[in-house]
């Protein structure tokens, strides 16, 4: 079997509703784990999991609110429950806001974003740890953003909790290494989920004269980020812990402020 396979591994992935998360999940399935979907909207969660076993694969819908204790610990109880233990963790249930000026941010909103991206990952972090340090071995993936690392002024309350979510990464890397628990941040850019296109934040992959834009000049897919997440997740990455891999290609706009 080749290392980037997950054959026989116990996944949860978080936000895998839409976008990248649904991407992570159906990933994962093709490489051979067992996934289990987590998001509050549990009618799009039984859509990717029928989806999952539709390709002869297994997975399992939770809804889950992550920023709630009691549901992220059922959230764990449950997957174990169900497949006797806990491999891999993607913490990628996530979200921003209207772009405004920092001081027109509301006070709720700030709130709102640090809860939703970071204190939910936290939560999560915590519960499959604890279930990992019993295993005494996992593998641990935080989906930041590069708004974590170079910033985003307008939406300063995102930024900071992506950021945090890198920081939390490096902690639990040092301090859960003895436990053989891998612990790592992937920080997608501007990635061209449905989402982005419907908003008009994806350019046109022609130019002018209709010749295509080079790919590295793009922003990469939903499919990238998953790839990534697979390799993360797999005995090719066991030496891997604490880093952080951009997932950017050469769009500008996620290195530089302008």
């Amino acid at each position: 079997m080749s290392d980037y396979e997950l054959e026989n591994k116990i996944a949860i992935v978080t936000g895998g509703a839409g976008g990248i998360g649904t991407h992570i999940s159906l990933e994962y399935a093709r490489a051979g784990a067992a996934v289990v979907v987590a998001s509050r909207n549990q009618e799009r969660i039984d859509g990717v999991v029928a989806r999952i076993a539709d390709a002869g694969g297994r997975a399992l819908a939770v809804a889950t609110d992550i920023t709630v204790p009691e549901q992220v610990d059922e959230l764990i109880a449950r997957t174990v429950r169900e497949f006797g233990r806990l491999d891999i963790m993607v913490n990628n249930a996530g979200g921003g806001a209207r772009m405004r000026q920092p001081e027109e941010t509301p006070y709720d909103d700030w709130v709102r974003l640090i809860d939703f991206n970071l204190t939910g990952t936290f939560l999560c972090c915590i519960a499959a740890g604890k279930q990992m340090i019993e295993q005494k071995s996992g593998n641990i993936i935080n989906i930041s953003s590069t708004a974590g690392t170079k910033g985003n002024p307008f939406m300063l309350h995102y930024s900071a909790a992506k950021a945090g979510m890198i920081s939390l990464t490096n902690n639990l890397a040092f301090m859960w290494a003895r436990h053989n628990i891998n612990v790592n941040c992937i920080a997608p850019g501007l990635i061209a989920t449905d989402a982005m296109k419907r908003h008009g934040a994806i350019p046109s992959d022609t130019q002018d004269d209709g010749s295509p834009v080079p790919h590295l000049e793009l922003p990469p897919g939903p499919e990238d980020v998953a790839k990534m997440a697979r390799f993360l997740a797999s005995d090719a990455a066991r030496a891997i812990t604490g880093e952080l891999v951009p997932v950017r290609a050469w769009f500008r706009s996620d290195r530089f402020w302008q």
